[in-house]
């Protein structure tokens, strides 16, 4: 019997696991909110919400208003289902054998999830495996993939990884709340310092050179702190604006190891 999985969140993580998880053969759908502040949309499955339709790595991922026609798409199997409409209702519908909360809220406290199908899953920092979710694949490059059968994920470790000698000071938070708008396209060339979008009135600059890998969707409103920019220093030759990330897929291979333990045991 192919398993349903409904994967929350629509980033390059939730992405990675959706497609991989799609490849192995399972009916898969996803779920987010109506306007995801996602930046790396050209490693993610973000654009779906808004365009439609969104294509990675020659797997694609449709948008499915009515949640009535979520259990058809997944019934086919030919592509990734989407919905945006209220968790609950989607759910009810779909019943889903796995859940993967793969929203990565690396500070927020995540909610008690299970219950809400046989399996859940959570990634990422504050997600005990036994208390708010079954099982926790590690997010954090110390143990990533790992796969967790009881007790909390490693803490928030705090500094990403550099790219091209860059750490954190490669990405924008917000400065202020308001609506987004930007002209500029992932994977244009930029300088440091370059105006390249605006939050309102307020302008928003490249913090150094190179090429956008991550920009949120113009017209989605953001709050303060929200990740909105981000550079590859890395030149046109060397960045990587699309396709899947390293990180993300073993991440994904992670909850692929997850779901085959548990149906080991069920």
């Amino acid at each position: 019997m192919t398993l349903a999985i409904l994967v929350r969140g629509v980033g390059d993580v939730g992405s990675a696991v959706a497609h991989r998880l799609f490849r192995s053969r399972y009916a898969v759908a996803m779920h987010d909110d109506p306007m995801p502040t996602t930046t790396r949309r050209g490693m993610a499955f973000a654009d779906a919400v808004f365009d439609g339709a969104a294509t990675v790595d020659g797997i694609e991922a449709v948008r499915v208003d009515d949640v009535q026609g979520v259990d058809q798409v997944l019934a086919q199997r030919r592509v990734i289902a989407l919905h945006i409409g209220p968790l609950p209702s989607l759910l009810a519908t779909v019943r889903p054998d796995v859940l993967v909360d793969a929203r990565m809220r690396k500070r927020d406290e995540p909610e008690n999830q299970r219950g809400l199908a046989p399996l859940v899953i959570g990634l990422g920092p504050n997600f005990v495996a036994g208390r708010n979710c079954d099982l926790t694949v590690e997010t954090s490059w110390a143990a990533l993939g790992a796969v967790i059968t009881e007790g909390p994920a490693l803490p928030l470790a705090g500094e990403p990884r550099a790219l091209g000698g860059h750490g954190r000071d490669r990405y924008v938070y917000a400065p202020i709340a308001g609506v987004f708008t930007t002209g500029a396209r992932i994977g244009d060339s930029v300088a440091s310092g370059e105006v390249v979008a605006a939050i309102g009135a307020h302008p928003i600059a490249a913090p150094l050179a190179g090429v956008l890998r991550g920009l949120a969707r113009s017209g989605v409103p953001i709050t303060i702190g929200t990740k909105i920019l981000e550079v590859d220093p890395r030149g046109d030759s060397a960045a990587q604006v699309s396709g899947l990330g390293a990180r993300p897929v073993r991440i994904a291979e992670g909850v692929l190891k997850a779901i085959r333990q548990w149906r080991g045991r069920v």
